[in-house]
């Protein structure tokens, strides 16, 4: 969901080609796999298009390839802070909800798999205001370039 979010947000900036973003996860067991049809329902109700959406795992070539990683969790950050191969690779590691968009000191954003889909509604919403937080620091930059 992220991933589609912020793509509309750089959309929406005409920054189109200045900046890119990507989604991976740490797992392999969804590889090629759409998101789970309650991610694609909530971002559909908000006006995403959440359809081409399919599941690929990190690599190390992805340090390479991106100037920031943005995890979710914190799981996931020690995961990608393990497999990071210097510390370059590790200093672009961020957890989204460390932009804005948590409740307090809330730094992981849930995973609602196990949930109804009114959870998928409440972390898309939480997604669009850390989404929004990064965009507003990262926009001079991009424009910039």
């Amino acid at each position: 969901m992220a991933d589609v979010v912020f793509r509309r947000l750089v959309a929406e900036a005409g920054l189109t080609g200045r900046a890119t973003s990507t989604s991976a996860g740490t797992g392999d067991w969804h590889v090629g796999e759409q998101a789970d049809h309650r991610a694609i329902a909530a971002l559909s109700h908000e006006g995403y298009d959440g359809s081409q959406h399919r599941a690929r795992q990190f690599t190390p070539a992805d340090f390479e390839r991106n100037d920031l990683i943005v995890a979710l969790d914190r799981t996931h950050e020690r995961i990608l802070r393990g497999w990071a191969r210097s510390e370059a690779d590790a200093d672009k590691i961020a957890l989204l909800l460390s932009f804005g968009g948590g409740d307090g000191d809330q730094l992981d954003v849930p995973d609602p798999y196990y949930a109804g889909p009114e959870m998928f509604d409440d972390v898309l919403a939480m997604i669009e205001s850390a989404c929004r937080a990064l965009f507003r620091q990262l926009h001079p930059a991009i424009r910039a370039v």
